[in-house]
């Protein structure tokens, strides 16, 4: 993947990637890529917001994973949960497309995974298995790319959550957005 030009003169450029992981599509903001997914199921969509459950559930994720390098817990935000479902909504609207929000002034990370087979935490578990491609230190054009998700799950400055999740063509795609966003080239994520 080639990356934007001019990366190198613009400080606090927030990158992140789409990549592909274990057959499941994640992404994160960043480059925007649209992949569309085959119809498998019915072809209708359905978006809402998240169960208090799976909020629940998706948070405390976050903050084991943010807990195991040492960084504060997240807050769940109300707000960033209903921009993230808008999106959501949207995609789910457009035939399960993975893409990001253009201009968003927070981070962003999707998920798309088979409705009947993952749930919310799955998102967060895809997520966090880019770790073992962090080798720690400051993100750089070379070492962003395979990491960019789990590094934004971990940011430290990163003080609030929220995700919402649609249902399209039996997938179920998953946003979350963070506030303040992460993946600052020459910044450590913690």
């Amino acid at each position: 993947m080639a990356i934007p030009p001019g990366v190198n003169a613009m400080k606090n450029l927030t990158l992140c990637i789409t990549v592909t992981l274990c057959s499941v599509l994640v992404g994160c903001s960043g480059p925007q890529r649209v992949v569309r997914s085959s119809s498998t199921g019915a072809d209708t969509a359905r978006a809402g917001p998240l169960s208090e459950r799976e909020a629940a559930q998706i948070l405390g994720y976050h903050n084991e994973v943010r807990s195991d390098v040492g960084v504060g817990p997240l807050r769940w935000s109300g707000g960033l949960a209903k921009f993230a479902g808008t999106w959501a909504s949207a995609l789910a609207g457009d035939g399960c497309a993975i893409r990001h929000r253009s201009n968003s002034p927070y981070g962003e990370n999707l998920f798309i995974g088979t409705a009947t087979h993952y749930g919310v935490v799955d998102a967060g578990k895809a997520w966090e298995s880019e770790k073992q491609y962090y080798r720690g230190g400051r993100l750089t054009e070379s070492n962003w790319y395979d990491a960019g998700h789990y590094t934004q799950m971990v940011w430290k400055n990163t003080r609030e959550v929220g995700c919402a999740k649609s249902v399209c063509s039996g997938n179920m795609i998953v946003v979350c957005n963070y506030d303040p966003p992460g993946n600052y080239l020459g910044e450590k994520p913690y």
